[in-house]
């Protein structure tokens, strides 16, 4: 997935986002990407223990010169969405598992994205958080028209994919049409 997203270069092989290929772009081109195009929800969350929910989920328009207000708005509207908005002014340590991979999920779609990686997004939360998590995403997801890559090792998370492919010893195969 770092590969994918352009924040390791691959061994062999090519990467390409919008006809370009990823290696070939300066890091700061590769930067902006990231920051403005590809969103991210790691299986921890990655959340700045030192920021309020809203200041976490604000963060990426933060870092792409948006104001503080003009950043905040969206963050709170996406916080109401998937419902943690009654948690905008604690910080991380003060939220359950499920909130903070809530707040997670709308800091990694705030800035609308075209493609959202998302590593392992349930593997820290019990199966009701799980599964609402998962709602959540893929319903925003699809709403925003953003693609989803996905990591899981979990059957019912892959479940909500529309395509499946499966990576065994190094070797990558599409699930799509196998019974």
């Amino acid at each position: 997935m770092h590969c994918l997203a352009g924040i390791v270069q691959p061994d062999s092989g090519t990467v390409r986002y919008n006809g370009r290929e990823l290696s070939s772009l300066p890091d700061r081109e590769r930067s902006a990407l990231r920051r403005g195009e590809f969103g991210f929800v790691f299986q921890f969350g990655q959340l700045v223990p030192e920021l309020t929910c809203l200041e976490n989920v604000a963060l990426p328009l933060r870092l792409s010169g948006t104001g503080r207000k003009a950043a905040e708005t969206p963050a709170a509207e996406w916080l109401e969405r998937l419902e943690v908005d009654t948690v905008r002014a604690k910080r991380p340590g003060e939220v359950s598992g499920g909130q903070g991979q809530r707040v997670a999920v709308a800091r990694s779609l705030v800035t609308r994205p075209r493609v959202l990686f998302a590593d392992e997004p349930t593997g820290a939360l019990d199966s009701l958080n799980g599964e609402r998590v998962m709602q959540l995403l893929t319903d925003a997801a699809r709403d925003t028209r953003a693609a989803v890559v996905l990591v899981t090792h979990e059957a019912r998370v892959a479940a909500y994919s529309d395509r499946e492919v499966v990576v065994r010893d190094g070797k990558a195969r599409d699930m799509a049409g196998a019974a």
